[in-house]
Order: C-alpha cells, then structure tokens, then sequence
C-alpha cells in the first residue's frame, strides 16, 4: 500500500504543473476579439481598420507563464477599413496581394512575464510570403468563470510592423511607412 501512495504522489509531483496549463480558443465567434491596425494616411490623420475573420489558440497558465503558446490565422481578404474602394485596393497586388497571400500567421516562440499583468510576445509572423520576428507588449486583462458556464482569460497588445519588411510595394511616403496593429484577445478554456 505505501508503494502505491508513494507512486501515486510522485506521479502527482510531476504532472501538476501540466495540469494547471490550460488550452484556450479565441472567441471571435462572439465577437470578443478584434485584430485592429491603424496607419498614418501620408502623415495627416489616421486610417484605421481590422480583420474581420482570423482564429487561434493559446496555452496559458499565469503560474508558468513561459510555457505559454499562440497560434493565429487571419484572413487577409477579410480587410475591413470601412471604406468598399479602399478595401479593394489594400487586397490588391500593391498592398496585401490576397489573391496569392489570403493568409497571415503569427506564432509565438517565447512570453515572458514582465510582472504587473505585462507580458512580452515574441514570435514569427507571416504575411505577404514573407515571415519576420516580431515583438508584441501585451497586458493580460482578466480571468475567470463566463455566464455560460465557461471559464475566459484576455489580453491586449500592440506591436508595429514596417510594410516594406514583409514586401509591400506600395510606398507612401515614409510617415506611412509603418502599420501600428492593436490586438485583443479573449479566449475560451476547452
């Protein structure tokens, strides 16, 4: 009997970490997610936007935070800057060429915690054929149980891209050069 109680809690020592790590999907069915970019239209105001389709899926724990995982898809044909002519022209071959690149990835490859709620995103994204590193800072927002039974964690976080690093031919001039891309994630524990 001792045999078994000391088997039962080694097994129990070394799989407790794994079980506290939780997989999430992100609700963008409810419509509790957004993938926003903004840009400087020739350096006089904003143009905004956003992604209408995209999904993903994490792995977090906030006791080890490290071993976190994200994985996410967007639908570059799915660009939405309110504006019909626009739109048309951003999927053309002088944007985001989405006849040829109708999807973009982002997977991370380490977060780290900075403390606070603050987290540090790197990762590889990949969008018009081309993958680069890049850094998002992210705040993680809150957790817990949802009306519905479920349990939902979320965060937010923003990174800034240069176009002509992913092989974006259009050239506005260079107060246009970079895309801020604001996101913000809440996701469902499975």
């Amino acid at each position: 009997m001792n045999k078994l109680l000391a088997a039962g809690l080694l097994v129990s020592t070394f799989l407790s970490p794994l079980a506290k790590s939780a997989d999430y999907v992100i609700d963008n069915k409810g419509a509790h997610a957004s993938i926003n970019f903004k840009v400087k239209h020739l350096g006089y105001s904003w143009l905004t936007g956003r992604f209408d389709k995209f999904s993903g899926t994490f792995s977090y724990d906030d006791k080890n935070v490290s071993a976190s995982k994200i994985d996410v898809n967007v639908d570059t044909t799915s660009v939405n800057s309110n504006h019909a002519e626009r739109d048309k022209h951003i999927k053309s071959a002088d944007f985001l060429e989405v006849s040829k690149f109708g999807n973009a990835k982002f997977v991370s490859s380490a977060v780290t915690d900075k403390g606070e709620g603050k987290l540090e995103i790197k990762g590889a994204l990949t969008l018009h054929g081309i993958t680069k590193d890049l850094v998002i800072e992210a705040e993680k927002i809150g957790e817990g149980d949802d009306p519905w039974g479920g349990y939902r964690v979320g965060f937010s976080g923003t990174t800034q891209i240069t176009m002509k690093d992913f092989g974006i031919k259009m050239d506005l001039g260079p107060a246009s050069a970079q895309v801020n891309l604001e996101l913000h994630i809440e996701g469902v524990r499975q």
